[in-house]
Protein backbone atom coordinates (compact mmCIF):
# COMPACT_ATOMS: atom_id res chain seq x y z
CA UNK A 1 0.00 0.00 0.00
CA UNK A 2 1.19 3.54 -0.68
CA UNK A 3 2.61 5.79 1.91
CA UNK A 4 0.17 7.99 1.08
CA UNK A 5 -2.97 5.62 1.58
CA UNK A 6 -1.43 4.81 4.77
CA UNK A 7 -1.35 8.26 6.22
CA UNK A 8 -4.79 8.29 5.09
CA UNK A 9 -6.02 5.31 6.88
CA UNK A 10 -3.32 6.46 10.23
CA UNK A 11 -5.49 9.92 9.98
CA UNK A 12 -8.53 7.96 10.23
CA UNK A 13 -11.23 8.60 13.33
CA UNK A 14 -12.33 6.23 15.98
CA UNK A 15 -15.77 5.50 14.13
CA UNK A 16 -14.53 5.61 10.33
CA UNK A 17 -11.70 2.76 11.86
CA UNK A 18 -14.90 0.86 12.98
CA UNK A 19 -15.79 1.15 9.43
CA UNK A 20 -13.11 0.04 8.17
CA UNK A 21 -12.56 -3.16 10.75
CA UNK A 22 -16.69 -4.34 9.08
CA UNK A 23 -15.90 -4.29 5.89
CA UNK A 24 -16.57 -7.59 3.85
CA UNK A 25 -13.85 -10.09 4.12
CA UNK A 26 -12.73 -9.51 0.67
CA UNK A 27 -13.06 -5.76 0.51
CA UNK A 28 -10.55 -5.55 4.04
CA UNK A 29 -6.90 -3.71 3.40
CA UNK A 30 -4.94 -6.88 3.97
CA UNK A 31 -6.54 -8.50 0.74
CA UNK A 32 -5.52 -7.70 -2.87
CA UNK A 33 -8.64 -6.28 -3.93
CA UNK A 34 -9.44 -3.93 -0.91
CA UNK A 35 -6.01 -2.59 -1.03
CA UNK A 36 -5.95 -2.11 -4.47
CA UNK A 37 -9.86 -0.23 -3.81
CA UNK A 38 -8.15 1.54 -1.66
CA UNK A 39 -5.27 2.88 -3.72
CA UNK A 40 -7.92 3.43 -6.86
CA UNK A 41 -9.82 5.97 -5.01
CA UNK A 42 -7.03 7.49 -3.48
CA UNK A 43 -5.67 7.87 -6.94
CA UNK A 44 -9.38 9.16 -8.13
CA UNK A 45 -9.45 11.69 -5.25
CA UNK A 46 -6.20 13.17 -5.70
CA UNK A 47 -6.01 13.22 -9.40
CA UNK A 48 -9.24 15.23 -9.79
CA UNK A 49 -9.56 16.89 -12.99
CA UNK A 50 -6.08 15.83 -14.57
CA UNK A 51 -7.48 12.48 -14.76
CA UNK A 52 -9.46 11.32 -18.17
CA UNK A 53 -13.06 12.07 -17.18
CA UNK A 54 -14.71 9.08 -18.91
CA UNK A 55 -12.03 6.91 -17.59
CA UNK A 56 -11.97 8.45 -14.32
CA UNK A 57 -16.20 7.93 -14.51
CA UNK A 58 -16.12 4.44 -15.33
CA UNK A 59 -13.59 3.79 -12.47
CA UNK A 60 -15.89 5.33 -10.10
CA UNK A 61 -18.72 3.53 -11.05
CA UNK A 62 -16.13 0.12 -10.90
CA UNK A 63 -15.19 1.22 -7.34
CA UNK A 64 -18.56 1.78 -6.17
CA UNK A 65 -20.05 -1.68 -8.14
CA UNK A 66 -17.53 -3.36 -6.50
CA UNK A 67 -18.12 -2.10 -3.14
CA UNK A 68 -21.74 -2.58 -3.47
CA UNK A 69 -21.91 -6.92 -5.04
CA UNK A 70 -19.79 -7.25 -2.22
CA UNK A 71 -20.89 -5.47 0.75
CA UNK A 72 -23.62 -8.27 1.01
CA UNK A 73 -21.68 -10.83 -0.56
CA UNK A 74 -23.03 -14.64 0.74
CA UNK A 75 -20.87 -15.95 -1.91
CA UNK A 76 -23.65 -16.46 -4.27
CA UNK A 77 -22.65 -16.05 -8.08
CA UNK A 78 -24.26 -14.16 -10.75
CA UNK A 79 -23.65 -15.99 -13.99
CA UNK A 80 -25.19 -14.04 -17.38
CA UNK A 81 -25.47 -15.46 -20.52
CA UNK A 82 -25.07 -13.07 -23.34
CA UNK A 83 -24.95 -13.23 -27.51
CA UNK A 84 -26.68 -12.32 -30.69
CA UNK A 85 -30.34 -12.98 -31.81
CA UNK A 86 -30.50 -16.39 -32.96
CA UNK A 87 -27.60 -17.86 -30.80
CA UNK A 88 -29.83 -20.39 -29.02
CA UNK A 89 -28.69 -18.27 -25.91
CA UNK A 90 -32.24 -18.64 -24.46
CA UNK A 91 -32.34 -22.46 -25.60
CA UNK A 92 -29.20 -23.15 -23.91
CA UNK A 93 -30.48 -21.51 -20.72
CA UNK A 94 -33.27 -24.09 -20.37
CA UNK A 95 -30.77 -26.52 -20.57
CA UNK A 96 -28.35 -26.07 -17.77
CA UNK A 97 -31.66 -24.74 -15.93
CA UNK A 98 -33.49 -28.03 -17.03
CA UNK A 99 -36.99 -25.97 -17.02
CA UNK A 100 -38.42 -24.33 -19.96
CA UNK A 101 -37.90 -21.24 -18.02
CA UNK A 102 -36.94 -18.57 -21.04
CA UNK A 103 -39.25 -18.27 -23.56
CA UNK A 104 -38.07 -19.63 -27.15
CA UNK A 105 -39.56 -18.77 -30.00
CA UNK A 106 -38.93 -17.91 -33.80
CA UNK A 107 -40.00 -14.10 -33.53
CA UNK A 108 -36.71 -12.36 -32.93
CA UNK A 109 -36.30 -10.67 -30.46
CA UNK A 110 -37.87 -13.36 -28.20
CA UNK A 111 -35.94 -12.35 -24.95
CA UNK A 112 -37.34 -8.68 -23.81
CA UNK A 113 -36.18 -8.58 -20.31
CA UNK A 114 -33.62 -10.46 -18.23
CA UNK A 115 -34.94 -13.71 -17.12
CA UNK A 116 -33.50 -15.00 -13.78
CA UNK A 117 -32.88 -18.85 -12.46
CA UNK A 118 -32.14 -19.20 -9.26
CA UNK A 119 -30.22 -21.96 -7.31
CA UNK A 120 -31.24 -22.31 -3.46
CA UNK A 121 -32.04 -19.53 -1.47
CA UNK A 122 -30.49 -16.04 -2.80
CA UNK A 123 -31.24 -12.87 -0.80
CA UNK A 124 -33.28 -10.84 -2.75
CA UNK A 125 -31.32 -7.60 -2.29
CA UNK A 126 -29.20 -8.87 -4.74
CA UNK A 127 -32.06 -9.81 -7.76
CA UNK A 128 -33.19 -6.40 -7.28
CA UNK A 129 -29.54 -4.66 -7.35
CA UNK A 130 -29.47 -6.83 -10.61
CA UNK A 131 -33.08 -4.76 -11.89
CA UNK A 132 -34.61 -8.24 -12.82
CA UNK A 133 -38.32 -7.90 -12.73
CA UNK A 134 -40.09 -10.28 -10.06
CA UNK A 135 -41.91 -11.90 -12.67
CA UNK A 136 -38.40 -13.31 -14.51
CA UNK A 137 -37.32 -14.73 -11.21
CA UNK A 138 -37.56 -18.44 -11.01
CA UNK A 139 -36.21 -20.65 -8.27
CA UNK A 140 -34.35 -24.13 -9.30
CA UNK A 141 -36.45 -26.38 -7.11
CA UNK A 142 -37.65 -29.99 -7.72
CA UNK A 143 -37.45 -32.82 -5.30
CA UNK A 144 -36.83 -35.30 -8.58
CA UNK A 145 -33.55 -34.07 -8.93
CA UNK A 146 -32.15 -32.25 -5.89
CA UNK A 147 -28.91 -34.90 -6.00
CA UNK A 148 -28.19 -33.32 -9.49
CA UNK A 149 -28.62 -29.35 -8.64
CA UNK A 150 -27.01 -29.39 -5.08
CA UNK A 151 -23.88 -28.48 -6.29
CA UNK A 152 -25.41 -24.90 -8.12
CA UNK A 153 -27.23 -24.07 -4.90
CA UNK A 154 -26.64 -20.43 -4.95
CA UNK A 155 -26.09 -19.77 -8.53
CA UNK A 156 -28.18 -17.09 -10.27
CA UNK A 157 -28.14 -17.65 -14.28
CA UNK A 158 -29.50 -14.71 -16.35
CA UNK A 159 -30.70 -14.43 -19.84
CA UNK A 160 -29.89 -11.38 -21.19
CA UNK A 161 -31.50 -9.50 -24.19
CA UNK A 162 -29.74 -9.81 -27.41
CA UNK A 163 -26.72 -7.27 -27.60
CA UNK A 164 -27.58 -6.82 -31.45
CA UNK A 165 -31.10 -6.03 -30.83
CA UNK A 166 -32.80 -3.35 -32.91
CA UNK A 167 -34.01 -1.93 -29.36
CA UNK A 168 -32.30 -0.08 -27.78
CA UNK A 169 -33.57 -0.59 -24.29
CA UNK A 170 -32.44 -4.09 -24.80
CA UNK A 171 -29.18 -3.06 -25.63
CA UNK A 172 -28.52 -0.72 -22.26
CA UNK A 173 -29.86 -3.59 -20.54
CA UNK A 174 -27.16 -6.18 -22.18
CA UNK A 175 -24.64 -3.64 -21.30
CA UNK A 176 -25.44 -3.01 -17.75
CA UNK A 177 -25.98 -6.73 -17.00
CA UNK A 178 -22.38 -7.82 -18.34
CA UNK A 179 -21.05 -4.91 -16.05
CA UNK A 180 -22.57 -6.75 -13.12
CA UNK A 181 -22.37 -10.22 -13.69
CA UNK A 182 -19.94 -12.34 -11.82
CA UNK A 183 -18.86 -14.81 -15.47
CA UNK A 184 -20.57 -13.75 -18.49
CA UNK A 185 -20.94 -16.63 -21.00
CA UNK A 186 -20.75 -15.19 -24.31
CA UNK A 187 -22.70 -17.58 -26.75
CA UNK A 188 -22.11 -17.76 -30.47
CA UNK A 189 -23.24 -19.48 -33.23
CA UNK A 190 -21.71 -20.76 -36.56
CA UNK A 191 -23.45 -17.89 -38.78
CA UNK A 192 -22.47 -14.81 -36.23
CA UNK A 193 -19.51 -15.72 -34.53
CA UNK A 194 -17.35 -13.39 -36.38
CA UNK A 195 -19.55 -10.40 -36.02
CA UNK A 196 -17.90 -7.28 -35.75
CA UNK A 197 -20.84 -6.32 -32.95
CA UNK A 198 -19.36 -8.42 -30.84
CA UNK A 199 -16.10 -8.20 -31.08
CA UNK A 200 -15.52 -4.64 -31.07
CA UNK A 201 -18.22 -3.66 -28.69
CA UNK A 202 -17.54 -6.31 -26.03
CA UNK A 203 -14.74 -9.23 -26.60
CA UNK A 204 -12.43 -6.94 -27.64
CA UNK A 205 -12.43 -4.81 -24.17
CA UNK A 206 -12.42 -7.98 -21.88
CA UNK A 207 -8.39 -8.87 -21.90
CA UNK A 208 -8.26 -7.88 -18.31
CA UNK A 209 -11.37 -10.16 -17.68
CA UNK A 210 -10.52 -13.79 -19.32
CA UNK A 211 -10.66 -15.33 -16.44
CA UNK A 212 -14.69 -14.53 -15.61
CA UNK A 213 -15.23 -14.91 -19.49
CA UNK A 214 -16.51 -18.02 -21.13
CA UNK A 215 -17.19 -18.02 -25.10
CA UNK A 216 -19.48 -21.22 -26.23
CA UNK A 217 -20.07 -21.86 -29.49
CA UNK A 218 -23.71 -23.33 -29.80
CA UNK A 219 -25.63 -24.86 -32.20
CA UNK A 220 -22.74 -27.01 -33.52
CA UNK A 221 -25.00 -29.70 -34.24
CA UNK A 222 -25.62 -27.80 -37.62
CA UNK A 223 -22.42 -28.58 -38.70
CA UNK A 224 -20.57 -31.70 -39.42
CA UNK A 225 -17.74 -33.13 -37.17
CA UNK A 226 -14.83 -31.07 -39.65
CA UNK A 227 -16.47 -27.81 -40.35
CA UNK A 228 -17.12 -27.36 -36.38
CA UNK A 229 -13.92 -28.02 -35.57
CA UNK A 230 -12.76 -25.70 -38.55
CA UNK A 231 -15.71 -23.17 -37.00
CA UNK A 232 -13.91 -23.46 -33.58
CA UNK A 233 -10.53 -22.83 -34.59
CA UNK A 234 -11.56 -19.82 -36.69
CA UNK A 235 -13.15 -18.73 -33.18
CA UNK A 236 -10.14 -19.11 -31.33
CA UNK A 237 -7.95 -16.86 -33.66
CA UNK A 238 -11.07 -14.52 -33.18
CA UNK A 239 -10.50 -14.33 -29.86
CA UNK A 240 -6.87 -14.02 -29.57
CA UNK A 241 -6.81 -11.27 -31.49
CA UNK A 242 -8.89 -9.74 -29.13
CA UNK A 243 -6.36 -10.61 -26.69
CA UNK A 244 -8.30 -12.82 -25.01
CA UNK A 245 -5.78 -16.15 -25.63
CA UNK A 246 -6.81 -17.42 -22.04
CA UNK A 247 -10.49 -17.76 -22.02
CA UNK A 248 -12.42 -20.67 -22.17
CA UNK A 249 -13.87 -21.72 -25.25
CA UNK A 250 -16.37 -24.53 -25.71
CA UNK A 251 -18.96 -26.50 -28.31
CA UNK A 252 -22.36 -26.96 -27.28
CA UNK A 253 -25.50 -28.04 -28.86
CA UNK A 254 -29.13 -26.88 -26.36
CA UNK A 255 -31.14 -29.47 -28.77
CA UNK A 256 -28.67 -32.37 -28.64
CA UNK A 257 -27.31 -31.84 -25.21
CA UNK A 258 -24.06 -31.71 -26.74
CA UNK A 259 -21.36 -29.72 -24.74
CA UNK A 260 -23.77 -29.03 -21.50
CA UNK A 261 -22.74 -31.27 -19.40
CA UNK A 262 -19.33 -29.54 -19.82
CA UNK A 263 -21.13 -25.89 -19.62
CA UNK A 264 -22.74 -26.95 -16.19
CA UNK A 265 -19.42 -28.11 -14.79
CA UNK A 266 -17.68 -25.08 -15.38
CA UNK A 267 -20.71 -23.19 -13.92
CA UNK A 268 -20.32 -25.52 -10.81
CA UNK A 269 -17.13 -24.94 -10.09
CA UNK A 270 -17.45 -21.25 -10.26
CA UNK A 271 -20.15 -21.71 -7.69
CA UNK A 272 -18.26 -24.37 -5.46
CA UNK A 273 -15.39 -21.56 -5.58
CA UNK A 274 -17.48 -19.16 -3.90
CA UNK A 275 -15.51 -16.38 -5.36
CA UNK A 276 -16.71 -15.44 -8.89
CA UNK A 277 -17.80 -11.94 -7.27
CA UNK A 278 -14.36 -11.31 -5.97
CA UNK A 279 -12.70 -12.77 -8.74
CA UNK A 280 -14.93 -9.97 -11.35
CA UNK A 281 -14.23 -7.47 -9.14
CA UNK A 282 -11.02 -7.62 -9.05
CA UNK A 283 -10.73 -7.95 -12.73
CA UNK A 284 -12.86 -4.93 -13.08
CA UNK A 285 -10.39 -2.83 -10.56
CA UNK A 286 -7.45 -4.07 -12.73
CA UNK A 287 -8.77 -2.38 -16.24
CA UNK A 288 -10.18 0.64 -14.59
CA UNK A 289 -6.79 0.95 -13.45
CA UNK A 290 -4.54 0.52 -16.44
CA UNK A 291 -7.10 2.85 -18.17
CA UNK A 292 -6.49 5.67 -16.16
CA UNK A 293 -2.48 4.93 -16.05
CA UNK A 294 -2.88 6.49 -19.80
CA UNK A 295 -3.76 9.77 -17.57
CA UNK A 296 -0.18 9.78 -16.13
CA UNK A 297 3.21 10.02 -17.44
CA UNK A 298 6.06 6.84 -16.92
CA UNK A 299 7.70 9.61 -14.27
CA UNK A 300 7.66 13.11 -13.47
CA UNK A 301 10.51 16.16 -14.50
CA UNK A 302 12.16 17.32 -11.36
CA UNK A 303 11.56 21.00 -11.38
CA UNK A 304 14.87 21.46 -9.95
CA UNK A 305 16.68 20.60 -12.10
CA UNK A 306 14.37 21.00 -15.19
CA UNK A 307 15.52 23.01 -18.47
CA UNK A 308 15.54 26.11 -17.48
CA UNK A 309 15.74 26.15 -14.10
CA UNK A 310 19.27 27.65 -14.25
CA UNK A 311 18.41 30.82 -16.31
CA UNK A 312 16.13 30.96 -13.58
CA UNK A 313 17.92 31.32 -10.82
CA UNK A 314 20.43 33.40 -13.08
CA UNK A 315 18.04 35.96 -13.38
CA UNK A 316 16.92 35.45 -9.53
CA UNK A 317 20.44 36.20 -8.89
CA UNK A 318 21.11 39.46 -10.91
CA UNK A 319 17.28 40.47 -9.29
CA UNK A 320 18.65 39.92 -5.93
CA UNK A 321 21.98 41.72 -6.62
CA UNK A 322 24.46 38.79 -6.13
CA UNK A 323 27.29 39.78 -8.31
CA UNK A 324 27.63 43.31 -6.11
CA UNK A 325 26.96 41.44 -3.00
CA UNK A 326 30.62 39.19 -4.41
CA UNK A 327 31.85 42.18 -5.29
CA UNK A 328 31.15 43.89 -2.01
CA UNK A 329 32.55 40.75 0.13
CA UNK A 330 35.94 40.60 -2.18
CA UNK A 331 36.11 44.27 -1.09
CA UNK A 332 35.36 43.96 2.73
CA UNK A 333 37.80 41.23 2.96
CA UNK A 334 40.73 43.16 1.23
CA UNK A 335 39.77 46.04 3.56
CA UNK A 336 40.27 44.13 6.28
CA UNK A 337 42.99 41.48 4.92
CA UNK A 338 45.21 44.27 4.39
CA UNK A 339 44.37 46.53 7.08
CA UNK A 340 46.03 43.84 9.45
CA UNK A 341 48.70 42.68 7.59
CA UNK A 342 49.56 45.96 5.43
CA UNK A 343 52.86 47.80 6.29
CA UNK A 344 51.90 50.01 9.56
CA UNK A 345 53.01 53.41 8.29
CA UNK A 346 50.58 53.21 5.54
CA UNK A 347 47.51 50.64 5.99
CA UNK A 348 45.93 53.43 7.65
CA UNK A 349 44.93 55.05 4.64
CA UNK A 350 42.60 52.11 3.15
CA UNK A 351 40.88 52.15 6.90
CA UNK A 352 39.56 55.75 5.71
CA UNK A 353 37.84 53.45 2.68
CA UNK A 354 34.14 52.65 3.58
CA UNK A 355 33.34 49.09 4.19
CA UNK A 356 31.83 47.67 0.30
CA UNK A 357 29.84 45.89 2.85
CA UNK A 358 28.52 48.45 5.52
CA UNK A 359 27.47 50.39 2.19
CA UNK A 360 25.28 47.59 1.54
CA UNK A 361 23.79 47.11 5.58
CA UNK A 362 24.84 43.95 6.01
CA UNK A 363 27.35 42.45 8.04
CA UNK A 364 30.93 43.70 7.38
CA UNK A 365 34.12 41.03 6.57
CA UNK A 366 36.25 43.56 8.87
CA UNK A 367 37.68 41.62 12.02
CA UNK A 368 37.52 44.72 14.03
CA UNK A 369 33.67 45.18 13.19
CA UNK A 370 32.07 41.51 13.24
CA UNK A 371 30.98 41.70 16.80
CA UNK A 372 29.68 45.58 16.61
CA UNK A 373 27.64 44.69 13.06
CA UNK A 374 26.77 41.26 14.95
CA UNK A 375 24.66 43.10 18.12
CA UNK A 376 23.73 45.84 15.93
CA UNK A 377 21.70 43.78 13.48
CA UNK A 378 20.35 41.19 15.62
CA UNK A 379 16.98 40.46 13.46
CA UNK A 380 17.54 40.19 9.56
CA UNK A 381 14.05 39.72 9.54
CA UNK A 382 13.24 43.20 10.37
CA UNK A 383 16.12 45.20 8.46
CA UNK A 384 16.28 45.74 4.51
CA UNK A 385 19.75 45.85 2.89
CA UNK A 386 20.84 48.88 0.64
CA UNK A 387 20.72 46.13 -2.66
CA UNK A 388 19.27 48.00 -5.37
CA UNK A 389 15.45 46.22 -5.70
CA UNK A 390 15.59 44.75 -8.78
CA UNK A 391 14.60 46.83 -11.87
CA UNK A 392 11.86 46.28 -14.41
CA UNK A 393 13.82 44.60 -16.72
CA UNK A 394 15.35 42.15 -14.54
CA UNK A 395 11.66 41.25 -13.54
CA UNK A 396 10.61 40.65 -16.84
CA UNK A 397 13.86 38.62 -17.46
CA UNK A 398 12.61 36.58 -14.03
CA UNK A 399 9.21 36.49 -15.20
CA UNK A 400 10.26 34.92 -18.59
CA UNK A 401 12.82 32.49 -17.04
CA UNK A 402 9.88 31.15 -15.15
CA UNK A 403 7.36 30.40 -18.12
CA UNK A 404 10.47 28.98 -19.20
CA UNK A 405 10.96 26.26 -16.45
CA UNK A 406 6.92 25.63 -16.62
CA UNK A 407 7.11 25.25 -19.96
CA UNK A 408 9.65 22.51 -19.60
CA UNK A 409 7.83 20.88 -17.06
CA UNK A 410 4.38 20.98 -18.46
CA UNK A 411 5.84 19.18 -21.89
CA UNK A 412 7.06 16.31 -19.87
CA UNK A 413 3.86 15.43 -18.13
CA UNK A 414 0.45 14.17 -19.94
CA UNK A 415 -1.60 17.01 -21.53
CA UNK A 416 -3.99 18.00 -18.67
CA UNK A 417 -1.61 17.80 -16.14
CA UNK A 418 0.96 20.05 -17.87
CA UNK A 419 -2.46 22.65 -18.11
CA UNK A 420 -2.42 21.74 -14.46
CA UNK A 421 1.10 23.15 -14.18
CA UNK A 422 0.59 25.98 -16.74
CA UNK A 423 -2.63 26.94 -14.64
CA UNK A 424 -0.56 26.54 -11.46
CA UNK A 425 2.35 28.86 -12.29
CA UNK A 426 0.91 33.12 -11.37
CA UNK A 427 2.87 36.29 -12.36
CA UNK A 428 5.67 37.28 -10.07
CA UNK A 429 4.79 38.69 -7.04
CA UNK A 430 5.42 42.38 -6.11
CA UNK A 431 6.86 41.10 -2.56
CA UNK A 432 9.73 39.36 -4.56
CA UNK A 433 12.16 41.81 -3.87
CA UNK A 434 11.75 41.50 -0.39
CA UNK A 435 11.94 37.94 -0.38
CA UNK A 436 14.89 38.04 -1.79
CA UNK A 437 16.38 40.49 0.02
CA UNK A 438 14.99 38.08 3.15
CA UNK A 439 16.66 35.22 1.61
CA UNK A 440 20.08 37.13 0.98
CA UNK A 441 20.16 37.86 4.70
CA UNK A 442 20.48 34.29 5.99
CA UNK A 443 24.12 33.91 3.96
CA UNK A 444 27.11 34.72 6.72
CA UNK A 445 29.25 36.94 5.48
CA UNK A 446 31.39 37.46 7.81
CA UNK A 447 34.01 34.83 8.89
CA UNK A 448 36.41 34.39 11.02
CA UNK A 449 40.02 35.82 10.23
CA UNK A 450 42.57 33.70 9.97
CA UNK A 451 45.47 33.18 12.23
CA UNK A 452 48.09 33.94 10.26
CA UNK A 453 47.18 37.52 9.73
CA UNK A 454 47.81 37.97 13.55
CA UNK A 455 50.94 36.52 12.88
CA UNK A 456 51.96 39.21 9.98
CA UNK A 457 50.50 41.97 12.14
CA UNK A 458 53.12 41.57 14.79
CA UNK A 459 55.95 40.88 12.97
CA UNK A 460 55.19 44.09 10.56
CA UNK A 461 54.85 46.38 14.08
CA UNK A 462 58.38 44.36 15.33
CA UNK A 463 59.75 45.21 11.50
CA UNK A 464 58.26 48.96 11.72
CA UNK A 465 59.53 49.53 15.84
CA UNK A 466 62.62 48.27 14.10
CA UNK A 467 62.55 51.32 11.31
CA UNK A 468 61.44 53.87 14.22
CA UNK A 469 64.49 52.94 15.77
CA UNK A 470 66.86 52.75 13.12
CA UNK A 471 65.93 55.94 12.17
CA UNK A 472 65.78 57.44 15.46
CA UNK A 473 69.40 56.28 16.15
CA UNK A 474 70.46 58.15 13.10
CA UNK A 475 68.75 60.92 13.28
CA UNK A 476 70.60 61.53 17.17
CA UNK A 477 73.77 60.53 15.22
CA UNK A 478 72.96 63.53 12.88
CA UNK A 479 72.29 65.57 15.88
CA UNK A 480 75.47 64.75 17.88
CA UNK A 481 77.21 65.35 14.52
CA UNK A 482 75.69 68.35 13.75
CA UNK A 483 77.15 69.63 17.46
CA UNK A 484 80.06 68.62 16.93
CA UNK A 485 80.10 66.36 19.86
CA UNK A 486 82.15 63.20 19.87
CA UNK A 487 80.54 60.65 18.41
CA UNK A 488 79.50 57.20 20.90
CA UNK A 489 80.96 53.83 19.22
CA UNK A 490 78.41 52.53 16.54
CA UNK A 491 77.65 48.86 16.25
CA UNK A 492 78.12 47.10 13.06
CA UNK A 493 77.07 43.79 11.68
CA UNK A 494 78.81 42.29 9.37
CA UNK A 495 82.29 41.11 8.95
CA UNK A 496 84.64 41.68 11.82
CA UNK A 497 87.37 43.95 12.02
CA UNK A 498 90.92 42.93 10.65
CA UNK A 499 89.20 40.53 8.55
CA UNK A 500 89.76 42.48 5.43
CA UNK A 501 86.12 42.98 4.80
CA UNK A 502 85.17 45.08 7.67
CA UNK A 503 84.25 47.94 4.41
CA UNK A 504 81.27 45.43 4.38
CA UNK A 505 80.04 45.95 7.44
CA UNK A 506 76.44 48.13 7.83
CA UNK A 507 76.11 50.27 10.88
CA UNK A 508 73.23 49.12 13.05
CA UNK A 509 70.89 51.76 12.86
CA UNK A 510 71.10 51.78 9.01
CA UNK A 511 70.18 47.88 9.31
CA UNK A 512 67.43 48.44 11.08
CA UNK A 513 65.82 51.35 9.56
CA UNK A 514 66.31 49.88 6.13
CA UNK A 515 65.98 46.25 7.23
CA UNK A 516 62.67 47.40 8.88
CA UNK A 517 61.61 49.43 6.19
CA UNK A 518 62.17 46.42 2.83
CA UNK A 519 61.31 43.92 4.71
CA UNK A 520 57.85 45.35 5.89
CA UNK A 521 56.71 46.13 2.18
CA UNK A 522 58.06 42.88 1.40
CA UNK A 523 55.65 41.24 3.36
CA UNK A 524 53.19 43.34 2.95
CA UNK A 525 53.13 42.60 -0.73
CA UNK A 526 53.11 39.18 -0.35
CA UNK A 527 50.09 39.50 2.71
CA UNK A 528 48.49 41.56 -0.37
CA UNK A 529 48.94 39.01 -2.69
CA UNK A 530 47.38 35.95 0.04
CA UNK A 531 44.89 38.32 0.95
CA UNK A 532 43.87 38.98 -2.63
CA UNK A 533 43.36 35.34 -3.57
CA UNK A 534 41.41 34.31 -0.02
CA UNK A 535 38.88 37.51 -1.01
CA UNK A 536 38.22 35.99 -4.36
CA UNK A 537 37.67 32.62 -2.90
CA UNK A 538 35.35 33.98 -0.69
CA UNK A 539 33.70 35.71 -3.01
CA UNK A 540 32.84 32.38 -4.75
CA UNK A 541 31.77 30.48 -1.95
CA UNK A 542 29.43 33.50 -0.87
CA UNK A 543 28.04 33.52 -4.59
CA UNK A 544 27.82 29.82 -4.84
CA UNK A 545 25.52 30.14 -1.08
CA UNK A 546 23.62 33.35 -2.45
CA UNK A 547 22.72 31.02 -5.46
CA UNK A 548 21.80 28.17 -3.29
CA UNK A 549 19.30 30.53 -1.09
CA UNK A 550 18.02 32.50 -4.30
CA UNK A 551 17.57 29.13 -5.65
CA UNK A 552 15.73 28.10 -2.44
CA UNK A 553 13.41 30.98 -2.80
CA UNK A 554 12.54 30.24 -6.66
CA UNK A 555 11.45 26.50 -5.33
CA UNK A 556 9.21 28.16 -2.63
CA UNK A 557 7.86 31.10 -3.71
CA UNK A 558 7.57 30.99 -7.66
CA UNK A 559 7.61 27.34 -7.93
CA UNK A 560 6.06 25.75 -5.25
CA UNK A 561 2.89 25.58 -6.75
CA UNK A 562 4.40 24.28 -9.58
CA UNK A 563 6.10 21.16 -7.63
CA UNK A 564 2.52 20.47 -5.72
CA UNK A 565 1.02 19.46 -9.11
CA UNK A 566 4.48 17.26 -9.56
CA UNK A 567 4.27 15.90 -6.69
CA UNK A 568 0.45 15.38 -7.06
CA UNK A 569 0.82 13.63 -10.34
CA UNK A 570 3.41 11.36 -8.16
CA UNK A 571 1.26 10.14 -5.95
CA UNK A 572 -1.74 9.61 -8.81
CA UNK A 573 1.25 7.63 -10.61
CA UNK A 574 2.19 5.56 -7.12
CA UNK A 575 -1.50 4.95 -6.34
CA UNK A 576 -1.95 2.85 -9.34
CA UNK A 577 0.92 1.15 -9.58
CA UNK A 578 0.57 -0.15 -6.37
CA UNK A 579 -2.87 -1.19 -7.39
CA UNK A 580 -2.03 -2.78 -10.02
CA UNK A 581 0.88 -4.96 -8.27
CA UNK A 582 -2.11 -5.56 -5.52
CA UNK A 583 -4.29 -7.30 -8.52
CA UNK A 584 -1.07 -8.60 -10.64
CA UNK A 585 0.32 -10.66 -7.88
CA UNK A 586 -3.28 -12.39 -6.38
Amino acid sequence: MSAQTREDLEDFDDDERGDVEALPAALSLDTPLGAALAELEAALELGGDELDPAAAERARAVAARARQRLAGDTGASVVALAGATGSGKSSLFNAIAGLDVATVGVRRPTTSSPTACVWGEVPEALLDWLEVPRRHRTERVSELDAHREDALTGLVLLDLPDHDSTQLSHRLQVDRLVGLADLVVWVADPQKYADAALHSRYLSHLADHQDVVVVVLNQVDTLDEASAAVCEADLRRLLAADGLDRVRLLSTSARTGQGVSALRQVLTDVVQARTAARRRSEADVLAAVRELQGSVGPDEPDVATAEGTPALVDALAVAAGVPAIGDAVRGSELRAGVGRTGWPFTRWVRRLRPDPLKRLHLPSSSSSDRGRDAAALPDTALTRTSVPVPTPSQRAQVSTAVRGVVTSVAEDLPQRWGDAVRAASGPVSDDLADSLDQAVQTVPLATPAPRWWGAVESLQLLLALCAVVGALWLAALGVIGYLQLPAPPLPRVGPPAGSGYEQWAVPLPTLLLVGGVLLGWLLAALSRSLVRRRAERLRRRVREQLREVVARTAQERLLAAVAAVVARHHEVREALAAAGAWLSRR
